[in-house]
């Protein structure tokens, strides 16, 4: 049986809800290597650029 390693995102960019450039920073970190996505925290009403990193 293999043990799943946990996933940590980390969030490398916040945005105010209702602004574009959260978009425009997740695809300049794209084109540097970074595996960028953007997500919605409705919590705290914000767009988060953020990436998936492996722990060890």
């Amino acid at each position: 049986m293999t043990t799943p390693i946990p996933q940590v995102r980390t969030v490398l960019e916040r945005f105010p809800a209702g602004s574009w450039p959260a978009d425009e920073f997740a695809a300049v970190q794209r084109a540097q290597g970074t595996d960028a996505q953007v997500v919605m925290d409705l919590g705290s009403d914000q767009f988060l650029v953020v990436t998936d990193t492996t722990t060890q």
